[in-house]
């Protein structure tokens, strides 16, 4: 599949099969995350694959909507933050830059082995690091969940032509 026809292919999914995932499957994501590049290739990613019922549970109380994401794996993006790439000159820290590339891989290889992905932002901090003994260097900058899509969970691929905005109203050439 050619990278245009993949990334039609990815969409957000809130509903998932009650079916497990292949071990293999979850490595080959993990690859992909491994494979992503980094800032000066620091690779201050830290993933937390969880899978278990009890994991799913503690999950379910970190998360601000648990009824939407009942993914079967849920992989834990953390970055250690001193550990990221620094712009000298304003001090930048591409700590988040980075560990979302890595969740953009993992992303894409999970669509591309037939599972669905929905990345998340709105969990509640505190409860993960607690329920997942998240040391205080790695910060949690998002969560993938994973797992089977429910067939009316999948979008059409020709969403795009309407669902996006044309290239004309978001690129520019030489200057604004």
């Amino acid at each position: 599949m050619n990278f245009i026809t993949l990334a039609k292919k990815r969409c957000s999914i809130r509903s998932y099969e009650d079916k497990p995932i292949e071990p293999e499957k979850i490595q080959a994501i993990l690859e992909a995350g491994r494979l992503a590049p980094t800032g000066v290739n620091l690779q201050e990613q830290r993933l937390l694959v969880v899978q278990s019922p009890e994991g799913i549970e503690k999950m379910a109380e970190a998360v601000v909507k648990p009824e939407a994401y009942t993914a079967k794996a849920f992989i834990i993006v953390c970055a250690e933050k001193n550990a990221a790439w620094v712009r000298k000159f304003d001090q930048h820290n591409i700590y988040e830059i980075d560990a979302s590339i890595v969740t953009t891989y993992m992303m894409l290889a999970a669509t591309e082995l037939g599972l669905g992905s929905l990345w998340v932002c709105r969990f509640k901090e505190d409860v993960l690091r607690e329920a997942f003994h998240i040391p205080e260097a790695y910060v949690p900058v998002n969560i993938l969940c994973l797992g089977y899509a429910n067939p009316e969970a999948v979008k059409p691929v020709d969403r795009y032509d309407t669902d996006r905005k044309p290239l004309s109203d978001t690129v520019w050439y030489e200057s604004f």
